[in-house]
């Protein structure tokens, strides 16, 4: 179970920042419930959805940067439970780029590799690990997507969301599993100990150039359309 617990060079959690996180916020007073669920509604609400200038970034940068994709925002889900005893592991995955349509818009969609390295965490409760996807879209941003097609029922897929329930999908997290994007999956790759593992094994197919387009100026271009959406503004596809 070390395995499952271990710090490492994403998985920072004896950083002082996070440490001064957790602090502040009393989780270590909380029962195991109440410590997956305090932090899931942090990383879910508090640290928004958006892209950051990579996958593989420590925990401790990704709290500073207050925004998050799945992997980025796993990684410091992973890092505040193990810091708080809770056993937690790393599944990666890819997903279909249409998932992703709306919230990424014109060339920057035309140019996005068909598949995107994708992952979530699971963690273990009561004896059974479980898949926690949810915490992706910050729930002002979900809300917003929802208030665009209010006449949308069933499957979904746009705007960062892959689901098949789109008017009530299981973001909520109530003992089980917490799921936004599982529909849109292409590979499974598979558990992995830590993302650290996991990323020197897959990572995303960039040229260099493409990777340094995407980190001075795509993933920008994408974080004021995600804010231009969560701030009621309509985005077409």
């Amino acid at each position: 179970m070390d395995a499952f617990l271990d710090q490492t060079l994403l998985l920072d959690f004896q950083n002082p920042n996070i440490q001064e996180l957790i602090d502040s916020r009393g989780w270590r007073g909380f029962n195991v419930e109440r410590r997956i669920r305090g932090v899931y509604e942090f990383i879910r609400d508090e640290i928004l959805f958006g892209y950051n200038e990579d996958d593989a970034l420590p925990a401790s940068r990704i709290l500073s940067d207050g925004y998050g994709q799945c992997n980025t925002k796993g990684i410091l889900f992973m890092a505040l439970l193990r810091a708080l005893d809770i056993p937690c592991r790393f599944h990666g995955f890819t997903i279909h780029k249409a998932l992703q349509k709306g919230a990424i818009t014109g060339i920057w969609y035309t140019l996005a590799p068909k598949e995107i390295v994708h992952s979530w965490v699971e963690v273990l409760y009561e004896g059974t690990w479980r898949n926690f996807e949810g915490f992706i879209l910050d729930l002002k941003y979900l809300r917003e997507v929802q208030t665009m097609f209010p006449e949308r029922k069933g499957s979904f897929c746009g705007y960062g969301i892959a689901t098949d329930c789109f008017e009530a999908p299981a973001v909520e997290w109530t003992g089980g599993n917490t799921y936004i994007q599982k529909e849109g999956i292409e590979r499974d790759y598979g558990v992995f100990p830590d993302p650290d593992t996991f990323f020197r094994e897959h990572s995303q197919s960039l040229s260099i150039v493409k990777r340094v387009v995407y980190k001075n100026i795509t993933r920008h271009s994408m974080n004021k359309n995600v804010e231009r959406i969560r701030n009621g503004f309509t985005i077409s596809r």
